[in-house]
């Protein structure tokens, strides 16, 4: 599977406002959302495979489990014990500080989907030289202080990092594999994030803690495409 990440989901149960992830799933796919990424620091390791597979069943109910990819976030455990009981999920999204990238694809193989969030700090110095051979995408930002990840970058002095337009356009013009970037998107950024050439946005809480999220996903993933 070739993984489209122009509009990308990043959720767990702390992020649904008590609702199943996997409706949450349904919802953006039918709206048109392309990737889906699992990602929980509070649910146990059954909880996240059973989101897991209520999420492929959702995505396979909609035709689409040849063309959205379902991801999880640093569980490498939680990935092969998935498939192994028959869960199709296409991947894994590690950071910087998680399982590294060649023991990750060692296990997962050459077909599975792995993505890198890059380093705040330096960044675009560091996609230019690091070594890609092994992953398919970039995960960067953010574009706005975001509670959803408030660790996601810190200057020396304890100040959040955030990325402009400018600094994305030369991102995504440098970057040697795509990128995808989030951190407090919300609808009025879709344009101008997508004038910078990056190869999508990522969101959490626009959607999965949305009143209505297959509205306000239908509303992002219809101003990407335009």
């Amino acid at each position: 599977m070739k993984v489209d990440i122009s509009a990308y989901l990043v959720l767990g149960r702390e992020n649904t406002n008590g609702r199943p992830v996997a409706q949450i799933v349904s919802d953006a796919v039918r709206a048109g959302f392309t990737c889906i990424q699992i990602r929980s620091k509070t649910a146990s390791a059954l909880e996240m495979i059973e989101d897991c597979r209520q999420s492929a069943q959702e995505i396979a109910k909609l035709g689409k489990s040849d063309s959205v990819a379902l991801l999880v976030d640093d569980r490498l455990d939680i990935v092969l014990a998935a498939r192994e009981m028959g869960i199709k999920v296409d991947g894994l999204h590690v950071g910087q500080s998680d399982i590294p990238v060649s023991i990750c694809r060692k296990f997962l193989g050459k077909d599975a989907i792995i993505g890198l969030s890059a380093p705040t700090k330096d960044l675009i110095e560091y996609v230019q030289k690091a070594d890609v051979s092994l992953i398919d995408y970039f995960g960067a930002g953010p574009v706005h202080e975001t509670a959803t990840k408030p660790d996601c970058g810190m200057d020396e002095n304890g100040k959040v990092i955030t990325k402009t337009f400018e600094e994305l356009a030369e991102l995504g013009a440098k970057s040697p594999i795509p990128v995808v970037v989030g951190g407090g998107v919300k609808l009025n950024d879709i344009a101008p994030l997508k004038a910078t050439g990056v190869g999508g946005f990522f969101v959490v809480s626009a959607v999965a803690g949305a009143e209505n999220p297959y509205e306000e996903a239908k509303k992002l993933a219809d101003g990407w495409k335009k």
